[in-house]
């Protein structure tokens, strides 16, 4: 059984550049399975936040808790507690990552770039890794691209790759930041619909976006951040039909001109 209530928290996440407050007093948990989908205007403190997650930013202050485990714990940007080291390394793979850019590797084919990281960090045998990179190629739409390069492949093609190569580590938490806002419009369906698929398979995802669209079907609850607070949190209805904050009201107007 596990022990845990939810899969992810943070209580009073804060993180400063400087004299720049970015994010205040984040406080979030959630559940095994669900999909949180996080909107606000740039420089809301969204992909920050995301990215504080699995380390690539350290917060000033904060705890954050993965499967019920003190991750981290630091206060005014010093660590107060941590998990030992290789808990700490387990749990952040349990965290997949997709960006804006794709990050793959140009002179690895498609196939290559997905077995990377199963063989190198985790140490999985080849022929398996290779089989289950083969099946999520087939799961992204792309089981024909095995051995392309990636500069033979449309942006949207790229991420989905992106997104598969994630997978490729067997994550419980998949982040996702702004996925599709480097996209030509005609390639957003594609790569929103396997982040669909996965959302109906269970995986436990926040999505910083844009698609406002994806957020209403897809999404458990919708946060709405702005000056690096959650200014308003709810299910997809509620932010959208019924928001309250003045603040959640003009955004959402200006994105969906209503």
């Amino acid at each position: 059984m596990e022990n845990y209530d939810y899969i992810l928290e943070t209580e009073h996440v804060s993180k400063n550049f400087g004299n720049l407050v970015v994010l205040k007093d984040i406080n979030l948990q959630v559940k095994k399975g669900e999909v949180i989908c996080i909107i606000g205007p740039s420089g809301a403190g969204k992909s920050t936040y995301l990215r504080s997650l699995n380390q690539l930013e350290k917060i000033t202050s904060g705890k954050i808790f993965i499967k019920g485990d003190l991750f981290l714990h630091r206060e005014k940007d010093h660590t107060v507690e941590r998990i030992e080291k290789e808990k700490q390394k387990a749990l952040l793979l349990e965290m997949g990552m997709c960006f804006q850019r794709f990050n793959l590797f140009p002179h690895k084919t498609v196939l290559e770039n997905i077995m990377l990281a199963p063989i190198e960090v985790k140490g999985e045998k080849k022929e398996t890794v290779k089989e289950e990179a083969l099946e999520l190629l087939k799961k992204v739409g792309l089981a024909d691209k095995a051995d392309a390069f990636p500069n033979h492949l449309s942006g949207g093609q790229q991420q989905r790759v992106a997104i598969a190569r994630a997978l490729a580590m067997k994550p419980e938490i998949m982040l996702f930041d702004e996925p599709t806002s480097a996209l030509d419009p005609e390639l957003v369906g594609d790569v929103l619909q396997v982040m669909k698929d996965l959302a109906n398979e269970g995986m436990t995802m926040l999505v910083v976006t844009h698609e406002m669209g994806f957020a209403k079907e897809v999404a458990n609850r919708v946060l709405f951040m702005a000056d690096g607070i959650i200014a308003e949190e709810g299910t997809p209805d509620r932010i959208f039909n019924h928001p309250e904050n003045p603040r959640t009201k003009s955004f959402l107007k200006s994105v969906l001109n209503v």
